[in-house]
Formats: C-alpha cells, structure tokens, sequence
C-alpha cells in the first residue's frame, strides 16, 4: 500500500468516494477551536460534507482530566471504542476526517482510528475549504445515525509512549527523540497562553506542524516532506522519534507527514507538554 492510500484524500477523490460507496465510508467532522470548544459543534450545524458525524475533541477524541494527565488526553481503549461503535464503524468502513485548521484536528482522529488497529483512515487534504473549493455538496442536516456496530478492535500501544518512558529515556538518544510540534516561540518558552509552564522537555527538538503545509492549506508533496524530516532527523531511525505538542494533538499532524512521507514507526506521547510540566518534580 503507497503511503497515500492511508493518509490523505483529495476533496476530488473523497466527493467520488462518497458517489460510489457512500454507505461504506464514515466521515468524520472534526473541526474545533481551542479558544471556543463550541465553534465547531456551530460549524457543523451551519454547513458539512453530506453524511458527516461530528467528532468533538473534547469529548469523543479525548478522556477525562485530572489536572496531571494534560489538556487533551486520551481516552480509554474501551472508551473509544463505544464510540467508534456508537458512529456504527466496520471493519471494512473506510474513515474520512477533516476540519478547517490544517488538519491539525483530523489528524488527531487518523491517529486514534490506527492507534485502535483500524487502518481505514485518511485525513481530507485542505480540509473544508478544499471541499468548497472543489464545489462539494454541503448540507445542514445531522447526519442520520447509523445503526450500532460491534466491532472488535485492540489498541496497537507500539504506537504510543508514555511520560515513563519519556521520563526514562531522556538524553538516550539512541532510544528516544522527542519532536515538539508547536510554534517556536512556544518552545522556547515564549508567549505560553495554555500551560502554566513555558518550555519544552529537555532533548526535544522543534518541528512546527504547520510548516508541513504548503500555501494553499494542503500537505506538502511526499517526498518534499520525507526530504525535511530527514533532514531534521540526520541519522537517527524513525524507530526512536517520540511526538509531542501542548496536548498530543498538532503532534499527530507531524506523524500524519511522516506517514506521507514514507517514514512510518515513529510514536506518540499524547500527554505531551500539559502532562509533563503539571509534575512539579519534572
């Protein structure tokens, strides 16, 4: 399988996905805004891609908080999996997400759906302006509920590091690279409006998600992608690269290019920065 066929989809192609096995395809509305967690609950009511099911990011991409476990952290494996049945998921469903914010939000839901061992997912490229632009029919009603699955799915936790391991392998860089995804000035410590602490972890090295995107809002060609995080890596193995961000969500993005780019192994510590500077000892 090229590395297209499990990360992104064009506004063209999903508009005839949708034509010719509409019934078999689940598309997944994933747009949110940090600063008003409604407007994306709002978006979707004025306008969406016909058949859409509203993601939230709060409640069905993320578990509940205790103040030590970050912003957004992830839900239980069972817990989203009564989700993933409640959307009425397959096993041969094929997953579509999108949002309007570069897909730093639908990547979040690509990841998950992997994480869970549903493969069958890819992230619309360029998003809702894309789907306009292509002239995509766009409707305002809810989508109709499909009935309940009973899907079995197991998390794939090869795909997943915890702040253990993070805090263990700190400085073995032969075992562990940390990747920040977020904007440089907050990585260094800068202008931080949603943690308490500003800083990074110490040995992460700084790639912002969005310079993953071209111009135009859409990914970069793959190997455009693949030539930069080779670049930022040198010679170390895809194997040791650990992801992280404020809370485990733009992170997902730079796994999402990687994927793209063919650079596939790479992991995810979804706690990330919240999670780690809420622990007065790190």
């Amino acid at each position: 399988m090229s590395p297209h066929q499990h990360t992104l989809i064009s506004a063209a192609e999903l508009a005839d996905l949708l034509k010719q096995a509409g019934d078999e395809v689940l598309v997944l509305d994933c747009r949110f805004s940090l600063a008003a967690p409604e407007a994306g609950q709002q978006a979707y009511a004025q306008g969406h891609v016909p058949g859409a099911v509203y993601a939230n990011l709060d409640t069905d991409l993320s578990g509940p908080k205790t103040g030590l476990n970050g912003r957004h952290p992830l839900p239980t494996p069972e817990a989203f999996l009564a989700t993933l049945r409640r959307w009425g998921l397959q096993a041969h469903t094929e997953v579509i997400a999108y949002d309007d914010a570069g897909g730093m939000f639908a990547a979040r839901a690509w990841w998950m759906l992997r994480w869970m061992g549903h493969p069958l997912v890819r992230v619309l490229d360029g998003g809702w302006a894309a789907w306009q632009g292509h002239g995509g029919q766009v409707i305002s009603t809810e989508a109709k509920l499909r009935a309940p699955s009973h899907i079995q799915l197991s998390p794939h936790d090869e795909h997943l590091s915890r702040i253990d391991f993070v805090q263990t392998n700190l400085g073995n860089r032969s075992v562990m690279q940390l990747i920040d995804a977020r904007a440089p000035d907050r990585f260094r410590g800068e202008n931080e409006t949603l943690d308490p602490v500003g800083g990074h972890i110490p040995g992460a090295i700084n790639r912002f998600f969005q310079l993953n995107l071209a111009a135009d809002g859409r990914f970069k060609p793959a190997q455009v992608l693949r030539d930069e995080f080779t670049a930022l890596l040198g010679s170390r193995p895809v194997g040791t690269v650990v992801h992280q961000c404020g809370s485990g969500v733009t992170a997902c993005h730079n796994l999402l290019a990687m994927a793209h780019a063919g650079l596939e192994g790479s992991r995810l510590y979804a706690g990330s920065w919240s999670e780690w500077c809420a622990d007065q000892d790190l």
